[in-house]
């Protein structure tokens, strides 16, 4: 008989956001009504730019034809969408082309981040927190079990509620792994410039790695707010970022992301040596993952294009 990962087991109920659909649905059958807001997962509510709809019409033509057709593409993604990931959004800032990996969403990242780090690792989130955060860190048996008061042995809690004005303090103790998302899901905290410098001192300081999810970043205005923790240049010892074309563009059904991981980022090896985190991930990514679609990583290549700003 095949044995189960019983860390499975640990988990709370359902995730999340299936178990709010679930509610909603049977809301609204037995009050058909009633005017629901739902307060689920965060999904779009307007259709792709024009500009992404062209190109893509464009690439799937190109899909019909044996001398543009695209079959396996390179993994970490095409050059066409990398290079315009660092002109847009890394300009200056030092960041290589093989320091980003194009992928499938930054949900799905965040989940295998985990995959390179043992599962002796501590690891901090903030609370509340995106459940996707703290449940593949269960699934991977890097806490303890369900305790009564909803919380997880082994796991800091980094409060971020009305009495600390949304904004996570450090942690008391050193942890290894922490989660930050910034502008945050679900409080909306953002993190000043000067606030976001403790966070990567600290990591540096105790030798921890930061997993910094900006998937909101489109909605900064604040000038004191930095549009990615690389702003921070001592961040690329100690950060990797995600981000998501879901909240920049609508693709929450498209499926586009990307990982920046940068080559000067180490972790700790069982024989003490320090060992990059960039060939590790791209080890990962490349042996379990083909690629995101090229029709796709045309259509967001094409957000980037003056057309493709101003309809977004």
């Amino acid at each position: 008989m095949a044995n189960i990962n019983d860390n499975y087991l640990k988990l709370a109920g359902s995730y999340l956001f299936r178990e709010t659909a679930r509610r909603r649905a049977a809301f609204i059958e037995t009050h058909p009504e009633a005017d629901v807001i739902s307060l689920g997962i965060g999904d779009v509510t307007l259709p792709l730019p024009q500009a992404c709809i062209q190109a893509m019409h464009k690439a799937v033509d190109e899909m019909a034809s044996a001398d543009t057709f695209r079959g396996y593409g390179p993994e970490q993604g095409y050059s066409f969408l990398v290079d315009k990931i660092i002109e847009n959004n890394y300009k200056g800032l030092g960041i290589e082309a093989d320091e980003v990996f194009v992928s499938d969403g930054a949900k799905s990242d965040c989940g295998n981040i985990q995959e390179i780090f043992s599962t002796d690792n501590t690891i901090a989130i903030t609370d509340p927190v995106y459940p996707v955060y703290l449940d593949t860190n269960v699934m991977a048996g890097r806490t303890g079990t369900l305790q009564p008061d909803g919380r997880y042995q082994g796991v800091t809690y980094l409060a971020c509620n009305a009495e600390n004005n949304f904004c996570p303090e450090l942690p008391e103790k050193p942890v290894d792994l922490i989660y930050l998302c910034c502008p945050n899901n679900p409080t909306g905290t953002t993190l000043t410039r000067e606030q976001l410098k403790k966070w990567v001192d600290y990591a540096l300081e105790h030798d921890s790695i930061i997993l910094f999810d900006a998937a909101y970043n489109a909605y900064i205005t604040e000038e004191d707010v930095p549009r990615t923790i690389f702003e921070i240049p001592e961040a690329k010892n100690c950060a990797i970022e995600f981000r998501s074309f879901s909240k920049t563009a609508g693709f929450t059904g498209t499926r586009c992301g990307y990982i920046v991981l940068p080559k000067t980022v180490t972790g700790k090896a069982a024989d003490g040596s320090r060992q990059a985190l960039n060939p590790l991930w791209n080890r990962r990514h490349t042996t379990k993952f083909n690629g995101t679609a090229y029709i796709i990583q045309r259509g967001a290549e094409a957000i980037f294009t003056p057309e493709g700003k101003a309809q977004v």
